[in-house]
């Protein structure tokens, strides 16, 4: 217990994703009381600088910028995590059974993994949001499950290998059932590097749901970085903060889910330690 903690505490991308996912996560619970105005009202000071009154400055519309970006992590934190739990509950599954079962069972759900594959995932997130709606939750869910592959990939891999171990063959040796044996073994043993990878998603997750806001067809009720870089395109030469602070704030996002993906990376993989 005591070299878990100690490798926990030298592992530098893990404390510092952790320090950056703790700051994010207070301004998206105080946000009502860190914003300065209202992100939805309109005010008279159209492209106004960054100042005391108001710290980002206003875009086109006159909202305030920092009250906006502060609400946008509410979005994006929200997207990100739910998104990415989704695909990995899918992809856990869906790889845990093609990796224990293989035989026919693992030629099918590998054919449907690669055909996943090869379909262009943004193009087909941005034609179901424009065929049933751009709200939070259809963002949510398509970006889940159109997102599963490479975790189904990792553990198919896993569970490939955690089958041919003592205890699994012991498992089966005294008819534990199939359902059993996945749920009880393959999975919670094949689990760590899913972690890892959930954390990556959670980024990619993040970085959809801008994309979609940036050309014009996410939820129109919340406020988005994306939404917001996209509207201050228009004021690159006259309000050039506006763009930049929403741009800002997903790069320290993404890092710092980057980070913790990074260091329990090298946390849970001795070979990656041992080269640190």
């Amino acid at each position: 217990m005591k070299d878990i903690y100690t490798k926990i505490i030298s592992n530098r991308e893990l404390k510092i994703g952790v320090i950056f996912l703790i700051i994010l996560i207070l301004i998206a619970i105080f946000a009502p009381t860190i914003a300065t105005h209202d992100p939805y009202v309109l005010n008279d000071d159209i492209i106004a600088k960054p100042s005391s009154k108001y710290i980002f400055g206003t875009d086109g519309l006159g909202r305030d910028v920092f009250s906006m970006v502060i609400y946008g992590s509410r979005t994006s934190i929200k997207v990100g995590i739910l998104a990415a739990a989704i695909s990995s509950i899918i992809g856990t599954l869906i790889g845990g059974i093609a990796g224990y079962m293989g035989g026919r069972v693992d030629k099918i759900i590998s054919e449907i993994i690669n055909m996943f594959l090869m379909l262009p995932t943004f193009f087909l997130i941005l034609i179901v949001v424009a065929i049933y709606g751009g709200s939070l939750k259809n963002i949510i869910i398509v970006i889940g499950l159109t997102s599963w592959t490479g975790t189904a990939r990792l553990m198919r891999a896993q569970a490939m290998s955690l089958k041919e171990r003592t205890f699994i063959k012991s498992a089966i040796t005294i008819g534990e059932s199939n359902k059993a044996i996945l749920f009880k073994h393959i999975i919670p043993n094949g689990i760590f590097p899913i972690i890892a990878d959930s954390t990556m998603a959670v980024s990619s997750a993040i970085l959809s749901e801008a994309g979609l806001s940036f050309i014009g067809i996410g939820d129109p009720n919340v406020v988005s970085w994306g939404k917001i870089i996209a509207h201050g395109r228009g004021y690159l030469t006259n309000g050039w903060w506006i763009c930049t602070f929403g741009g800002i704030a997903i790069i320290f996002t993404v890092l710092a889910f980057y980070l913790i993906g990074e260091g329990i990376n090298n946390l849970l993989n001795p070979k990656s330690s041992r080269s640190n």
